[in-house]
């Protein structure tokens, strides 16, 4: 069996930072999965609460059992907030931004490694983010071969008020590792691009990405794709190095499959 869930939220109420490029993101993902015999639900905008992303994809991962492939994909903004358990050495931990987020808050990176980590020994979990996903969690927007956008960041101060802010944690403790593959748009200290391709708006990640897994062999792995992602991005235009943390074996897994 495989399963997917597709996010895509350009429209962010209450914060003044709406992007462009991130349902069409989720189009994307979602007819290249489906092409791939995955099963796909998508949530975008409103759709897309807090709530509906750790309800869509728990439930993704109740339904997995040894030997199933579960994907989700998604773009949108990023944040960080101060890390309170002493997990991060830089004392932040990093979050996706809900529809919501105004009113509820980010889904922090310390819950996706919580409930990626819930899957069933054997059933192969991938996230690809369309975000920076360390650091900054950021996308910034510009259309290609025009100049820089402005910032796409949400930084914390737009849903975080004092005590907050600026709240201290403990020592550094080791952080335990989700069990899901993570392909990223750029590296923790890189941002992630809203960008325009033929009059179309898109993650430049994701139209890279896309594009370049169109061009692989039957057979190739997640290895083979971040290879040929990294032959077009870092770009001029978009300095973004795209990332995979994954063990050897994840390497090797065979693309969406």
């Amino acid at each position: 069996m495989k399963l997917a869930l597709c996010i895509g939220i350009n429209d962010y109420p209450g914060v003044s930072n709406d992007l462009y490029g991130c349902r069409n993101d989720a189009a994307d993902w979602t007819g290249v999965l489906a092409a791939r015999g995955f099963a796909v639900r998508t949530l975008l905008d409103s759709a897309a609460s807090g709530a509906a992303i750790r309800t869509g994809v728990a439930d993704l991962l109740t339904q997995a059992t040894p030997g199933d492939a579960v994907v989700v994909t998604y773009s949108g903004h990023g944040t960080w907030v101060p890390d309170l358990d002493g997990d991060e050495p830089d004392g932040r931990d990093e979050a996706i931004c809900p529809h919501d987020i105004a009113a509820n808050g980010p889904l922090l990176d310390d819950e996706l490694s919580t409930l990626f980590a819930t899957a069933a020994p054997g059933v192969r979990t991938v996230l690809i983010s369309d975000s920076c996903h360390s650091g900054t969690l950021t996308r910034l927007s510009r259309p290609l071969g025009d100049g820089r956008g402005s910032s796409r960041f949400l930084p914390p101060s737009t849903f975080l008020t004092g005590p907050a802010l600026t709240a201290g944690r403990g020592p550094v403790r080791a952080r335990p590792r989700s069990a899901a593959l993570l392909l990223s748009a750029c590296r923790d200290s890189e941002y992630s691009y809203d960008a325009t391709f033929a009059g179309r708006p898109n993650g430049a990640f994701t139209y890279v990405a896309l594009t370049a897994l169109a061009a692989l062999p039957a057979g190739a792995t997640y290895r083979d794709w971040l290879r040929a992602i990294r032959a077009q991005l870092p770009s001029q235009n978009y300095p973004q190095t795209p990332a995979l943390l994954a063990s050897t074996a994840q390497l090797a897994w065979p693309l969406l499959a």
